[in-house]
């Protein structure tokens, strides 16, 4: 089956706030992860609760979408990332999957959809501006999403996972070996 985004979700823009040294909120931002939207370093809070309703609070399973800039990666957020609620920046939009629509799609299933290139081909084609590119939250509703059953999207999300290992797995190796012949190499100068 395959749905419009627009159809199974409600999506809303991050939060705009200006950060503080230390809160009771954590601000999510683009720059705290990685370009496979891996979440880099530990976050603290950096909010205050003043002035931020309940509706910008991310809930767990609400889907980041980061829409401006080269690097338009879709996480879901787990909130045990942190012992503090969070909200996330204007960077981002907040894709949060419809109640009934939870029993028909995974949240990491359909981060991990609009991350395939074929979603990425279609976003990035719709971006709008030249020297950043923004995509809009128009083109983001129009994204088809192809939904397999419940047993196929875990499927898919476990395949993803063993290949990012197998991935992660194989720099490590390579970094070793190059490692290992560095030392060779300068044994034998020696």
């Amino acid at each position: 089956m395959n749905k419009k985004l627009k159809d199974i979700s409600n999506i809303q823009t991050g939060f705009f706030a200006k950060q503080i040294a230390s809160g009771e909120i954590v601000y999510l931002q683009a720059k705290y992860f990685d370009e496979d939207g891996q979440l880099v370093g530990t976050l603290h809070p950096e909010l205050n609760t003043e002035g931020i309703s309940e509706k910008h609070l991310l809930r767990h399973g609400d889907v980041l979408f980061a829409a401006k800039g080269s690097k338009n990666f879709a996480v879901c957020f787990d909130n045990t990332i942190s012992n503090h609620p969070a909200v996330a920046s204007t960077s981002f939009f907040v894709i949060r999957l419809n109640d009934e629509r939870l029993n028909i799609i995974h949240p990491e299933y359909l981060a991990w959809f609009i991350n395939h290139p074929i979603a990425q081909n279609y976003l990035k084609s719709n971006a709008l501006g030249t020297s950043m590119a923004s995509i809009s939250k128009a083109v983001l509703e129009e994204l088809e999403i192809a939904i397999p059953d419940l047993q196929t999207q875990q499927a898919v999300l476990k395949i993803t996972q063993l290949r990012n290992k197998e991935k992660k797995l194989k720099q490590q190796i390579e970094t070793l070996r190059e490692k290992q012949i560095q030392l060779q190499i300068i044994n034998a100068i020696k």
